[in-house]
């Protein structure tokens, strides 16, 4: 049994209080046994936080996640729930009495409650689908659940039926009459996600979506942030895309207002917006709705501005229209005078403050990634991790000062590893204009040694390779293993101004790659402890389209290359993803009626010239980059006789999530690496 770990300071989370001597280097099978805190949860007095923390089981090889308590001074760390079973995403009753959770332990995904103080859990939904997500209405008399339903059903037992014959039919095929056909890593069933509204106390569910050919949340990755009660506790405001047969090619997220007990249909509150809406937060005296809002349709990676409206009438005001920063998360402030919001920034992850009244900025956390932010009395809580350590929760005043850390989970863990020494540096990249990035020194670092290189290609491409400790792409298990990381956040990437994101649109194969070239030039020149003769090159995502991208176009650099789930031909690309709005944006149109913007910088027009090493990798469920571009990347390298292979994942989707796949993907990664770089035996 995992050991309650209480505040010993923040000073706890740093792992160079243990003598070098002690420490091994860090490596993959540290970085998947680290205990993962998130979904913070502040308890109505201010005096608690639940929170979720996952530990890995690698005889079942998946990860299992318990519910935690600690005191929001960080004191009395405990288990709240120990099943076998997953138990997640905990809210507090109005009381403080109970906390809510998401549990499979009956078998299916349902809500359940326990006690604060500790005791049995009990079930509180017995419904005959899987709950998604949840919120708990103001007053703790209903629940807002997501089911999967076929929406022209109206009832649950109709979806169950259907599921039933579907399950016996003899035949497999399935008919399609539009997009989407598959999403993310799922074929389409004809489903939707629904919002249901449910008695607390038991009851019959009502759709509050009848009818609608939408989800709330949003698939593949929405959850509880995209929906609220109304102060009230009447109607909920949920966020969804109600764009017909233009579903695949739209970004038109809209706010919608349901009443709960479903006497009339959901009206959509932001129509006159074409592009995102999204994120509805009320204010505590229930008078002010906040969202964020995108303004250019089409395109995912548009600035949200932060939107107040008056409630329950009233017109929109946009409030940051002059903040050059996109948030992913608002919440208010205990006296509802400010909005907090997290945005990537300059390299960063950082905790702002917005006045709701003049809509002016403060920074309240810069360094490191925040996340989960919980405002409560005079401080805030959230969640931070940095490049040397993974998500701890902590605490700041709102002006920033008092920063503290209420638990540090994997401190134990973390002295017992040498990690590398994170640096920032900067320079002149395509335009002249500065890009940042980042060095993380091997964890033995000698600087009278030379080490080999891993150069980390980020993908998105709208995203950012920062002071983030990742779960999947860590520079740190590439400095346990003996390499300098060097990540460039080249134009394209978010957090340093929307002008930035957008340079990228029609360049994905020159402004990057000069960045790149650059700022790999910039690294080994302040590094002169980096051997610049053995640099191989990584890359998932856009970054793996980067990979196949610099095979043909910068030849002659580095020893290896590492391409994850990336585009070999553009053109195809889009016949085969499944969100077509962002190739549309991206490149300028369809490709036939644009067909010279995937042609501009497309990788399968350079094959003759790769001469580079590459390990290919790629999951079968990749739906967003198909497996097929993954295997024409090695068909190609395996006809023009370069040293190749393929790592295939035949359970996996974009991202490799399961325990032992990833130690097996690391493990096939650095050796890959180590071949080339000479560093095999090391």
């Amino acid at each position: 049994m995992r050991r309650a770990v209480v505040l010993t300071g923040l000073l706890a989370i740093v792992p160079s209080l243990a003598r070098p001597a002690e420490r091994h280097p860090f490596g993959v099978r540290d970085l998947v046994a680290l205990d993962r805190i998130s979904e913070p949860a502040v308890s109505p007095d201010a005096r608690r936080v639940a929170f979720t923390s996952s530990r890995v089981d690698l005889d079942a090889n998946r990860r299992r996640t318990d519910l935690w308590i600690v005191g929001s001074d960080g004191a009395g760390a405990r288990r709240l729930t120990a099943h076998e079973a997953s138990d997640a995403s905990a809210a507090w009753s109005p009381d403080g009495r109970w906390v809510y959770f998401l549990s499979t332990r009956s078998g299916s995904s349902q809500v359940f409650r326990i006690p604060a103080d500790g005791g049995e859990a009990e079930a509180v939904t017995r419904l005959p689908l899987d709950v998604g997500s949840f919120r708990l209405s103001p007053d703790g008399s209903l629940l807002a659940v997501s089911l999967e339903v076929f929406p022209e059903c109206g009832e649950l037992g109709c979806t169950t039926k259907r599921l039933a014959e579907a399950e016996g039919r003899k035949a497999s095929g399935r008919l399609y009459d539009r997009l989407f056909v598959r999403h993310w890593d799922t074929w389409q069933d004809g489903r939707r996600s629904h919002l249901f509204a449910v008695p607390a106390s038991g009851g019959e569910a009502v759709d509050l979506m009848k009818g609608m050919d939408a989800d709330a949340p949003s698939k593949p990755f929405g959850g509880a942030e995209e929906f609220a009660f109304t102060p009230d506790g009447r109607a909920l405001v949920f966020a969804a895309r109600d764009a017909g047969r233009e579903e695949a090619w739209s970004t038109n997220f809209d706010l919608f207002l349901a009443p709960v007990d479903a006497s009339a249909p959901p009206r959509n509150l932001t129509a006159a917006n074409r592009a995102w809406d999204t994120g509805p937060v009320f204010s505590p005296d229930g008078r002010t709705l906040a969202y964020r809002a995108m303004v250019r349709p089409g395109f995912e990676s548009d600035r949200y501005r932060i939107v107040v409206r008056p409630w329950p009438d009233g017109k929109e005001r946009v409030l940051t229209e002059a903040w050059d920063r996109s948030p992913d998360e608002i919440a208010w402030s205990s006296d509802g005078r400010t909005l907090f919001a997290v945005a990537d920034n300059l390299g960063h992850k950082s905790l702002f403050a917005v006045d709701v009244v003049t809509g002016a900025v403060r920074t309240v956390v810069k360094d490191g990634t925040v996340a989960g932010v919980q405002p409560t009395g005079d401080r805030i809580v959230f969640g931070l991790d940095h490049l040397r350590s993974p998500v701890d929760l902590h605490s700041v005043k709102a002006d920033g000062t008092g920063l503290r850390a209420i638990t540090s989970a994997n401190a134990e863990r973390l002295a017992a590893v040498a990690l590398g020494e994170p640096e920032p540096f900067t320079f002149a990249g395509w335009n002249g204009e500065t890009v940042h990035g980042w060095i993380v020194k091997p964890a033995a670092f000698d600087p009278s040694k030379k080490y080999p290189v891993a150069f980390l290609v980020h993908g998105g491409p709208q995203g950012s390779m920062g002071n983030h400790f990742h779960y999947r792409w860590n520079p740190q298990t590439y400095a346990g293993a003996g390499y300098a990381a060097v990540m460039v956040d080249f134009h394209g990437s978010t957090g340093y101004g929307q002008a930035f994101t957008d340079a990228i649109t029609g360049h994905w194969g020159d402004r990057p790659l000069e960045d790149l070239q650059k700022g790999l030039e910039a690294a080994l020149q302040r590094s002169p402890w980096m051997d610049e003769g053995r640099v191989c090159a990584l890359g998932a995502s856009y970054g793996g389209f980067m990979i196949n991208w610099i095979a043909g176009n910068w030849t002659d650099r580095f020893r290896c290359l590492v391409s994850h789930d990336g585009n070999l031909d553009e053109r195809m690309a889009y016949f085969d993803t499944e969100e077509l709005w962002f190739p549309e944006w991206e490149h300028g149109g369809t490709p036939w009626d644009a067909p010279a913007g995937y042609a501009k910088h497309n990788p399968i027009d350079h094959v003759a010239k790769w001469k580079t090493p590459m390990l290919v990798v790629h999951g079968a469920r990749d739906y967003r980059v198909v497996d097929a571009q993954g295997l024409s990347t090695f068909t190609a390298l395996q006809r023009r006789g370069i040293p190749s292979q393929l790592l295939h994942f035949p359970d996996e989707n974009h991202w490799v999530l399961k325990p032992q796949n990833s130690i097996l993907w690391h493990d096939t990664v650095l050796a890959w690496l180590d071949r080339w770089t000479g560093a095999e035996g090391k």
